[in-house]
């Protein structure tokens, strides 16, 4: 069965002035990918990587310079009005509630706003209040509420919309360990019901739970877009632990920093490092050889979904380094 594409982002590119300087900034400079129906995708990027331009491109909230962003088959550009009728956002510090409503009234309010019956909007508000584990604070106004139930929330509103996309900034952000599990698993769920969910995140544990695949953007354009799980088996492969039996040489350190930049010393004499290339093997035994460096132990070691962020963000800047010089 051919899989459906929901949302095709397609060449966006946005500039704009700073105000102090007047300097001209390339926020985002040729962005595309799709998103399939159903997928929960990871749209992530370091601060000032053009992320949230993208993010607020695709919701409708500014109007890109090039490009266009497709959802459900509507043109945002030409039809926005229809195209937001296929998203919902959930943006990070839960603006999209009314802090001097409560729980309930929140639900009920947003109900009335998509058009729903008294007795058709009555039936979801409580199976939500429910599911989400809301009932005992319905009546709390939201200001009152701890931020993991302003999140939880914020969800159940977005919900209400009964929209194709729910797309998530920072959904974890300032939870403690417990509740963001609990967030995590009611995206689970929702994505199991059939919708499409994109998370926008520094939060790399979630992306490693949730997401199938993601989207990395780094000064204004795309460098990665893969399954999370072929991401983590292509650096897993090419990452070291290697247990030294004396010290490197101040040498020996600049020689490793310049040829391999993902590296670390730790205690214990234990060198961590990332290969590029599978060639990069015997570079480094030479490297240590030199020095008559001991080497008592070799393993790979497991790597997780922060480690590869981090390491696609170093390639992009080595490669962009290397294309200046």
């Amino acid at each position: 069965m051919k899989e459906e594409i929901l949302i095709e982002v397609k060449g966006l590119k946005k500039g704009y002035k700073k105000r102090k300087t007047k300097e001209w900034v390339q926020a985002v400079n040729n962005v595309s990918f799709t998103v399939k129906r159903g997928e929960i995708l990871g749209l992530l990027g370091p601060n000032g990587a053009g992320k949230t331009t993208t993010i607020k491109m695709i919701c409708g909230l500014i109007v890109p310079d090039e490009g266009e962003v497709v959802i459900n088959g509507i043109t945002m550009q030409k039809n926005r009005l229809k195209g937001l009728e296929h998203i919902s956002a959930v943006l990070e510090g839960n603006r999209n509630l009314y802090w001097r409503l409560t729980a309930r009234e929140n639900l009920e309010y947003f109900a009335g706003n998509r058009g729903k019956s008294r007795k058709e909007k009555m039936g979801e508000i409580e199976k939500l209040l429910s599911e989400f584990k809301l009932k005992q604070k319905e009546n709390e106004l939201v200001s009152n509420l701890s931020r993991g139930m302003q999140q939880k929330l914020a969800l159940a509103v977005a919900l209400l919309a009964d929209s194709d996309v729910i797309l998530l900034d920072e959904p974890t952000l300032g939870l403690d360990i417990e509740t963001g599990y609990e967030v995590r698993q009611l995206l689970k769920k929702i994505s199991e019901a059939g919708k499409t969910i994109i998370i926008s995140t520094h939060d790399m544990p979630v992306v490693q739970d949730l997401c199938e695949r993601t989207v990395i953007i780094n000064n204004g354009k795309v460098i990665a877009d893969e399954k999370v799980e072929e991401l983590m088996n292509l650096f897993e492969t090419s990452a070291y632990v290697l247990t030294l039996g004396n010290e490197l040489t101040e040498q020996q350190q600049k020689e490793l920093d310049a040829k391999f930049p993902i590296n670390e010393l730790l205690d214990g004499g234990k060198l961590t490092i990332t290969l590029e290339q599978d060639n990069d093997i015997y570079d480094l035994m030479d490297l240590l050889k030199k020095e008559n460096t001991i080497i008592e132990k070799i393993d790979r070691t497991t790597i997780d979904f922060e480690e590869v962020f981090m390491n696609l963000i170093q390639e992009e800047k080595n490669h962009a380094i290397h294309s200046i010089n």
